[in-house]
């Protein structure tokens, strides 16, 4: 649930993405919804394609994965797309389980009969994918829907990131967050760039977020300081069970976690403050501050054995010290006594 602050907004919203670590099980997906449900998200995400909206299956080497590097080294992308798909029947009822949850459930459409089908489920809103930027014509029909658009810019040029916001403002689409994103798997923390946040909510004028394919929670919690107001991270049930993106994915204690400290650092950003705030006013008193530390007789003379700058707070402040050393007293004061004003010749 989110909590408003006049002075920052609103606190992050969380997205659970599912991807394929439903590993080709509906049980396996349900119980991901449940998870994440109970870990605090905002939302979980799917996505909705079939290898053959993604991709024709043929045997040409740039149809296959060949970087050694890559977590789908040796697959071609048709056998990727295979399984890692979400079967469509399977959306309502992952929908269906959010609603009972009190989450929003809502997918990333690949193509045109994708969109078509989750309007037929009456989805909330639509998440564009960083290598679908440049689909002008798929942000078009996402546009024409009337709802809220998340789009990842992964890979993507200011003029690109322009053009995708064009289109889809020119529909009259008006809600449109923008999500920072590196797009590696996984991601290094170094080549996320964090900084691009506060830069593109200035440029683009619309809310700017996070899709992180970092590990761990590092770099999304500090994406809250920057002004990130929707952190997107991959989730499943047990990276050691598999699944095509569970490298990178976080598991239910880290998601839960990530709820948790995403709150802290929003909380803690507050507002432009300086001097004493309520919670530190008890405090002020064990500031250092003048003392006698010596038994004095009036007229006695300020030196650096019978005065100091000690704890607690309530004499003059040390600031004085130099300045006081030299003078004498006017009556007779024990050790332990403030100094004041009033106590001085």
């Amino acid at each position: 649930m989110h909590i408003e602050n006049s002075e920052i907004g609103y606190t992050p919203f969380i997205v659970a993405e599912m991807s394929g670590n439903h590993n080709q099980s509906l049980d396996r997906a349900l119980a991901i919804v449940e998870v994440a449900a109970k870990a605090g998200v905002d939302a979980i995400k799917i996505q909705t394609y079939t290898a053959d909206t993604m991709t024709i299956d043929v045997d040409r080497p740039e149809f296959k994965i060949t970087d050694p590097k890559s977590l789908w080294n040796g697959d071609s992308l048709y056998e990727l797309y295979e399984k890692a798909h979400t079967p469509w029947e399977w959306h309502k009822p992952i929908f269906d389980r959010c609603k009972e949850l009190g989450i929003i459930g809502f997918s990333t459409p690949f193509d045109e009969t994708a969109v078509d089908f989750l309007e037929s489920l009456d989805v909330p809103c639509y998440k564009i994918a960083s290598f679908e930027l440049v689909d002008i014509p798929l942000i078009k029909k996402v546009a024409l829907t009337g709802k809220p658009i998340i789009i990842s810019t992964g890979m993507a040029t200011i003029e690109e990131i322009q053009e995708a916001l064009d289109a889809a403002r020119n529909l009259g689409c008006k809600d449109i967050v923008l999500l920072k994103c590196t797009s590696t798997y996984p991601a290094r923390p170094e080549d996320s760039n964090l900084l691009t946040i506060p830069d593109m909510r200035q440029r683009f004028g619309c809310e700017v977020g996070l899709s992180d394919h970092t590990l761990g929670i590092g770099v999304a919690i500090a994406s809250v300081v920057l002004g990130a107001s929707l952190i997107e991270k991959h989730f499943t049930l047990s990276r050691s069970e598999g699944g095509v993106d569970a490298v990178f994915s976080l598991e239910p204690e880290e998601m839960k976690q990530l709820v948790e400290e995403a709150r802290k650092a929003w909380e803690s950003l507050g507002k432009v403050s300086f001097g004493a705030t309520g919670s530190e006013k008890d405090s002020l008193m064990f500031r250092r501050s003048l003392y006698v530390v010596k038994d004095m007789k009036a007229g006695d003379v300020f030196t650096k054995e019978n005065l100091r700058a000690i704890r607690p707070g309530l004499g003059l402040p040390p600031k004085h010290y130099d300045e006081l050393l030299g003078k004498k007293v006017k009556k007779d004061v024990k050790r332990g006594t403030p100094l004041k004003w009033e106590l001085v010749h």
